[in-house]
C-alpha cells in the first residue's frame, strides 16, 4: 500500500510516498480503507517535533510512527476473530492526536480505540473533517461549565478549532463573539456569531468593551496578558497554545493562587466521548463541517505547505481513491 511517511522531524521535505507492507490485523483489531484523512495543526505539530513537548508523546528524537496522520474516516475491510463491534463494510471514523498511521491506504485500529460508526447521513469527507478541531473545541467547553446568560469570545474563529468552537456554544443558546478575517465573515455569521471583529482591520483587544466569563482563543496568537482587561472579574482565558514563554503552562497554577481571572490550559483527552458527542449533532443535523480544501494524496506535501501558513478555514482533507 502507499502511505505518507518520515524517518525524522521536519519541515514538509522530510515526507515520502513509499510503498509499505499493508498492516496486518491481530485479533483485537479492525482493519480500514482510508478514504480520507486531515492535514491539521496537530500533523504539523508532529511532523516538525515542535514545540518540543509534544516528542514526549511522539518520539524524542524521531517519530514513533513511521506513517504519519492522526485522523480517518473510510470503511471497515477486516476484523480480528475478538472484535465484535464493527463488521466488514461498516462506514468509520476515528482520531488519536498522538498519532495513528491514517495517512495510508490502510490501517489498524485496536476496536476500544477512538472508531465509531459514521452517520448514515454523513460522507466520508465532512465526518473526518469533525474530528481534530472539535475534539479541541469540546476539551475548551469540559474544563468549564457553560451556562446560558455567560458572555464568550473566540478568538480564530475559522479554523478547524474556533468554527467547531463556535457551533458547539452556539448549540448551547450562548452568546458568542468571534474574531476572524475578511474572507470569512460571512461564514462566521452563517455559524451563528453574534458580534464580529475582522482582525485584519481592528483589534478586538483595543475597542472592545464589554466583559466576558470566558475568552477562548483558538489560534494562540493572543495572551491572557492582552486579554486580561476584557475578562470579567472571575472570567477565564483559554488557549490552544503554550503561548509566549510557554505561560500557558504555568499561568494557570498562578492565576488559581491569586484568585480573579484565571488561566486554563486545556489538555486534550478522551476522543471516544468526542466523536460520540459529534455523531449526536451530525445525526441532527446541528453541526457543520468547515472545509477549507480538499488535496489527492500524491498532494499531501502542499497540503502541510498550506496549513503551516496558520491561514487555512476550517479543514484541510486528504482524499483517497475510493
Amino acid at each position: 500500500m502507499k502511505a505518507v511517511t518520515r524517518k525524522k522531524y521536519g519541515g514538509i521535505e522530510v515526507l515520502r510516498i513509499i510503498d509499505i507492507p499493508k498492516p496486518e490485523t491481530k485479533e483485537n483489531e479492525v482493519l480500514v480503507k482510508v478514504y480520507c484523512t486531515t492535514v491539521n495543526r496537530t500533523d504539523c505539530g508532529i511532523l516538525t517535533g515542535k514545540p518540543f513537548l509534544i516528542r514526549f508523546f511522539t518520539g524524542l528524537f524521531k517519530p514513533s510512527s513511521l506513517v504519519s496522520g492522526t485522523d480517518f474516516a473510510g470503511e471497515v475491510v477486516g476484523i480480528g476473530n475478538k472484535v465484535s463491534s464493527f463488521k466488514i463494510g461498516d462506514r468509520v471514523w476515528g482520531l488519536n492526536d498522538e498519532g495513528l498511521a491514517s495517512q495510508a491506504e490502510f490501517m489498524v485500529i485496536k476496536e476500544k480505540k477512538a472508531i465509531v460508526l459514521i452517520p448514515n447521513n454523513i460522507p466520508y469527507n465532512e465526518a473526518v473533517a469533525c474530528a481534530e478541531g472539535a475534539h479541541y473545541a469540546f476539551n475548551f467547553i469540559n474544563k468549564v461549565k457553560l451556562k446560558k446568560e455567560h458572555k464568550i469570545l473566540i478568538n480564530g474563529a475559522t479554523g478547524a478549532i474556533g468554527s467547531a468552537a463556535l457551533q458547539l456554544i452556539k448549540s448551547q443558546g450562548i452568546k458568542v463573539t468571534a474574531v476572524g478575517n475578511t474572507k470569512n465573515i460571512e461564514l462566521i455569521k452563517s455559524l451563528g456569531a453574534d458580534k464580529i471583529y475582522n482582525y485584519e482591520k481592528e483589534d478586538f483587544t483595543e475597542i472592545d468593551d464589554e466583559k466576558y466569563d470566558f475568552i477562548l482563543d483558538a489560534v494562540g496568537k493572543s495572551s491572557f496578558g492582552a486579554c486580561k482587561k476584557l475578562l470579567a472579574p472571575k472570567g477565564i482565558y483559554i488557549s490552544s497554545e503554550l503561548g509566549p514563554g510557554a505561560e500557558n503552562l504555568y499561568l494557570p497554577l498562578i492565576t488559581k493562587l491569586k484568585g480573579g481571572k484565571r488561566v486554563i490550559f486545556p489538555i486534550p483527552s478522551n476522543c471516544t466521548r468526542t466523536l460520540n458527542s459529534m455523531n449526536a449533532l451530525l445525526e441532527q443535523n446541528k453541526f457543520k463541517s468547515v472545509i477549507d480544501k480538499e488535496y489527492d494524496m500524491k498532494d499531501i506535501a502542499k497540503a502541510y505547505e498550506y496549513v503551516m501558513t496558520g491561514e487555512k478555514t476550517g479543514n484541510v482533507v486528504i482524499n483517497f481513491k475510493i
